[in-house]
């Protein structure tokens, strides 16, 4: 199937992309939209388009080539072995959402040479309902943590939009090498990914990260604890570089000589520990992940003090 060029109609005037192809591809799941979005494959108008832009009547939708089953419905059955991984670690349920507690190690979604990946897995975490929860955001592969999932349409698009527009105060834990100079503060460092790294540049995309000094050891070790006021990728590793730093267990930003504490895990002690769901439930809605076990021991290892 080649790609094809649709001309919004004038009924569709005013409706969002994401229910514009609700409503003529009915099949195509949010998760797939938002990557054929992210990588340019659907386009308005020529241009790199975002779910909730508003269309006009005669703009023009590039549609790439669609199998009559999306990728997403084609998965494999989730193996035994799975659905019991991924109820294992369930931390929160209720109508509308299901969070995850994601261990490091495990990708959020397939790609090259990936082929398990939670969202192989959502299919054992219908429950009591018809379609499997969908995904809303990512974290990287080696970052342990919250992993929101929505479990209809609407939370979907509100918690996308509550993402995407940084509205749910998320934070991190991070054991890292050394002291920052300062006990808190806000890193204001440009970011551009060149290659698989971010790297800080004067004209990249903006990315601010504030963060606290929760406990240290001497000038050897500290735990910080980081929000992300931006979205960039890899955007707290990279910081925590830049101010001097380094994420222990970092292979791609700390090197080699994260491998002198030999006595630690090589995992990366990067943890998505809180998320404030405030704004969606127009109430008070904080949720916690605590922290895997190597990063607990690690922490005891050198001396860190920590309250859950």
């Amino acid at each position: 199937m080649a790609v094809q060029l649709v001309k919004v109609k004038e009924q569709d005037d005013g409706m969002r992309l994401n229910r514009w192809f609700l409503k003529y591809y009915p099949d195509l799941p949010l998760s797939r939209l938002q990557k054929l979005l992210r990588t340019k494959q659907i386009k308005v108008d020529g241009k790199k388009a975002e779910t909730n832009l508003k269309l006009e009547s005669g703009q023009e939708i590039r549609i790439p080539p669609m199998e009559d089953k999306p990728k997403e419905q084609q998965k494999r059955k989730v193996s035994a072995k799975d659905a019991e991984f991924i109820n294992s670690i369930v931390i929160y349920k209720d109508d509308n959402i299901i969070v995850l507690n994601k261990p490091s190690g495990i990708a959020v979604q397939g790609g090259t040479n990936t082929t398990r990946h939670i969202d192989g897995m959502l299919d054992a975490l219908k429950f009591e309902n018809e379609e499997a929860p969908k995904l809303v955001h990512r974290i990287d592969k080696n970052t342990s943590g919250l992993l929101v999932l929505a479990r209809n349409r609407k939370y979907a698009e509100a918690l996308t939009k509550g993402f995407k527009e940084h509205e749910l105060p998320k934070t991190y834990l991070a054991l890292v090498r050394g002291v920052p100079k300062k006990k808190s503060g806000e890193i204001n460092a440009p970011l551009e990914k060149v290659g698989e790294k971010s790297i800080v540049v004067g004209d990249g995309k903006k990315a601010v990260s504030a963060y606290e000094v929760v406990d240290t050891v001497g000038e050897r070790f500290s735990l910080v604890r980081v929000c992300p006021l931006t979205g960039r990728t890899h955007q707290i590793r990279a910081h925590m570089e830049y101010i001097g730093t380094p994420i222990v267990g970092d292979d791609r930003y700390f090197g080699d000589e994260r491998k002198k504490y030999s006595i630690l895990s090589d995992k990366l002690h990067l943890h998505s520990y809180k998320i404030n769901l405030s704004s969606i439930y127009n109430a008070k809605m904080e949720i916690k992940a605590p922290l895997p076990d190597y990063f607990k021991q690690d922490l005891k290892e050198v001396g860190i003090q920590f309250k859950d």
